[in-house]
């Protein structure tokens, strides 16, 4: 199995949104909601896939400014590469494109909370969420 890591593929809400439902975050992203989806991948400033041949397996969204904090707001991988190494690396692909002094955050999902411990993150318990006002 050969994986190509990419921060320049061009990335259709329909194939991003079929990525998430073969992950576990599809559950608790809008994937019923393409135009928020749309607004989701267009506005990230850094985007790293991951794929298997042309199949989209993998994704990690950011919102950084580069240098002193990126927010991972997404790792996804489907379901069926779960495992192999492909979430840790789109975290290091990540991280390889920032600044050496820029830290990443991010909010675990439940299934992924153990997950993060794992592969560096410290666990901080200071996060906090103002949800929108359209729900």
């Amino acid at each position: 199995m050969t994986i190509q890591y990419r921060d320049d593929a061009p990335l259709s809400v329909p194939v991003a949104i079929d990525l998430y439902n073969r992950s576990t975050l599809g559950k608790r992203r809008p994937v019923d909601r393409p135009d928020i989806f749309a607004g989701m991948l267009k506005n990230a400033n850094l985007t790293v896939t991951a794929w298997d041949g042309g199949r989209l397996i993998g994704i990690a969204r950011s919102l950084t400014d580069l240098t002193y904090v990126a927010y991972l707001s997404d790792l996804a991988v489907d379901v069926k590469y779960q495992n192999k190494g492909i979430g840790r690396q789109l975290i290091a692909e990540t991280r390889a494109r920032l600044k050496p002094e820029c830290m990443i955050v991010l909010l675990a999902a439940p299934q992924a909370n153990e997950y993060y411990g794992k592969v560096g993150f410290e666990h901080n318990p200071r996060a906090w969420v103002l949800k929108g006002r359209g729900g």
